[in-house]
């Protein structure tokens, strides 16, 4: 018998890629290193954030382990993903949901990844939340995953290694905390509880420090920043913040009041560290 191991993932500023490709890999040495009635195989990993690499479909069987991770937006998972998730045909793989958030919450994120994974045919052996720098912020959640989380993330791996091992049969759905039903998107309030909506605010380009470079071209996973117009969003912003984050001139910004508002309601009332959770049960 032989396995592939891969990690599967959408990350804008890199914080979800960070945790997931470390956690497939750290398995795959254990698995490699403990069983030695199956080989393992390190399969390539997919990025799925370029929006021309969710045009494509995916397909897996008995024979494949896949870490599967995405940010959290607004409590659950993006919903500008669903629809390439849906295409997504599992046949026997097992899976690893993992979903990263920016220090506030994951809400009902991993229940829903969860249990999308096994409605589209994996089996869901383990999951993991954890926590990567806000992607509004530079302050929120500032650096992690950081060496502890890496350290976490490690673990977690060498804990789902062990359970493909010692468990042959995995067929239940990992046990993992939300709602069911999913509770709606989290919504900004100001402090009368007004809705503060943000669905269309886009980065703003400073046209003195872009060099047009293009580098936000191609981190854009809408396609919403044209060649022809580089630093101009055009198109659907999910506000994943990767443009604003990595411009090499830092010419992208945000100015709008309830954005702004928000952020800083953000970074004060959610300064403090919070864990991963790990589900393996």
């Amino acid at each position: 018998m032989e396995r592939r191991v891969r990690a599967m993932y959408f990350s804008g500023t890199g914080t979800t890629a960070k945790v997931v490709t470390a956690v497939a890999y750290e398995m795959w040495e254990a698995l490699h290193e403990n069983d030695g009635n199956v080989k393992y195989t390190k399969a390539p990993n997919i990025n799925f954030t370029p929006k021309t690499a969710r045009q494509k479909q995916y397909e897996f069987d008995e024979n494949d382990i896949v870490v599967f991770g995405t940010p959290v937006i607004a409590g659950r998972v993006p919903n500008v993903l669903l629809k390439f998730l849906d295409t997504l045909r599992g046949d026997g793989a097992m899976a690893i949901p993992v979903v990263v958030y920016g220090n506030r919450d994951f809400d009902d994120a991993l229940i829903e990844l969860r249990n999308i994974l096994e409605d589209k045919g994996f089996h869901t052996i383990a999951a993991a939340a954890f926590i990567g720098e806000h992607s509004f912020s530079q302050t929120l959640a500032e650096g992690r995953p950081d060496g502890e989380d890496m350290e976490l993330a490690s673990n977690f791996a060498e804990k789902c290694a062990d359970k493909i091992i010692s468990v042959p049969d995995l067929t239940l759905a990992v046990k993992v905390d939300g709602n069911e039903p999913l509770r709606p998107y989290y919504q900004p309030t100001d402090r009368k509880g007004v809705h503060i909506d943000i669905l269309k605010v886009k980065p703003k380009l400073d046209e003195t420090k872009c060099n047009q470079c293009g580098m936000c071209v191609e981190l854009c996973p809408m396609g919403s920043i044209k060649k022809e117009t580089p630093g101009h969003v055009e198109g659907i912003c999910i506000k994943c913040c990767g443009c604003v984050k990595k411009c090499p001139q830092q010419a992208l910004y945000f100015d709008d009041p309830g954005y702004l508002y928000h952020k800083e309601e953000l970074e004060l009332g959610y300064a403090e560290r919070k864990s991963p959770k790990l589900f393996l049960d």
